[in-house]
């Protein structure tokens, strides 16, 4: 058996880009019967890439790129957008969707949340969710964390209504979003791009009928390491190929890892690598130089979040098919 390591994750790139896109062409096409691309930019590696890919299977003229920042985005955010959309010689459009978002509710919501922690929270602070407890054999856990005016940052465990309501509060950015993508779409006549790589589609790392919503995902079976590969041969800027993956939701900085994966990307994406090809724990620990306990902690958690995001995937549910629609959602052979 193949033994884990970034060796395994190594692919033909230029293969693997062509087939990407030609099979997005075929999608469009044939599938979709659509006659472009939409893509929300964001800056980050992942939509860059499937913007460059998206170029690269239907034309500069056929794609239109969003950017949609908002109060708490990070202020690299719409220059790195930008910066893909220019250097891809794309129509692109700025929206920002802090009024809207202000409007239904969002920073209200949760910032009630917040209070609710820390009650002289002032809605101004800086603040993040981190990740607490998989790591250590727990049941994982959220933890507010807050910095004041005077630069000290607190952190507290945050009961499961109070998460529950900053998460639903902030999904409303991913929601929105993508309702103005769908709204170009409509108005182009194209489809949407999703941006998920295979770690947070698997993972469910992303928002039903927000960031989860599309008409392709071109990239959801690439492991993340494989996205930065793709990057590099894409031309995708330095600037973007070496920034720390971020969530961009919440005001402080926060990783993907400390959100919600139990280890930083690359050795994610060899843990569920390792998963995938029925590797034991043991072995991966000797891979990523952690100990067998901890593998078996990371390997628990990889299960934990599949079953707990099943709902992510799911289709609207039906009390009877529907059988004269049955071949409109079976795959083109």
């Amino acid at each position: 058996m193949t033994k884990p390591g970034r060796n395994v994750l190594e692919l033909d790139v230029k293969a693997e880009i062509e087939r990407i896109t030609a099979s997005m062409r075929e999608m469009l096409a044939r599938r979709l019967r659509r006659r472009g691309l939409v893509i929300g930019i964001s800056g980050g590696i992942d939509s860059a890439v499937c913007a460059a890919l998206s170029v690269r299977a239907v034309g500069t003229g056929k794609v239109f790129g969003l950017l949609m920042p908002e109060t708490d985005s990070a202020t690299t955010t719409t220059p790195r957008g930008q910066q893909v959309a220019e250097m891809l010689g794309i129509e692109y459009r700025t929206e920002d969707i802090s009024a809207t978002l202000r409007a239904i509710g969002c920073y209200r919501w949760r910032d009630e949340a917040i209070r609710t922690i820390f009650s002289d929270y002032d809605g101004t602070w800086p603040h993040k969710l981190a990740i607490r407890g998989g790591q250590q054999g727990l049941a994982n856990h959220f933890a507010l964390v807050v910095q004041r005016p005077d630069g000290v940052q607190e952190e507290a465990r945050l009961g499961l209504n109070h998460y529950l309501q900053i998460v639903a509060a902030t999904n409303y950015k991913q929601r929105v979003r993508k309702t103005i993508e769908y709204f170009h779409a409509d108005r182009l006549n194209y489809a949407v791009i999703g941006t998920p790589n295979r770690l947070e589609y698997d993972q469910g790392f992303f928002v039903k009928n927000g960031d989860g919503a599309a008409d392709i995902k071109p990239i959801a079976h690439l492991y993340k390491t494989q996205v930065y590969a793709l990057a590099a041969e894409l031309g995708i800027p330095a600037e973007i190929r070496q920034a720390a993956p971020t969530t961009d939701t919440y005001s402080l900085v926060q990783g993907q890892d400390e959100f919600y994966f139990a280890l930083p990307y690359q050795q994610m994406d060899i843990a569920l690598w390792a998963v995938n090809h029925g590797v034991g724990p043991d072995e991966l620990a000797t891979a990523l130089d952690i100990s067998p306990e901890q593998a078996r902690h990371v390997y628990a958690d990889i299960a934990a979040k599949r079953r707990t995001t099943s709902y992510q995937h799911l289709p609207p549910l039906l009390v009877e098919p529907v059988a004269e629609l049955r071949s409109f959602h079976e795959p083109a052979t």
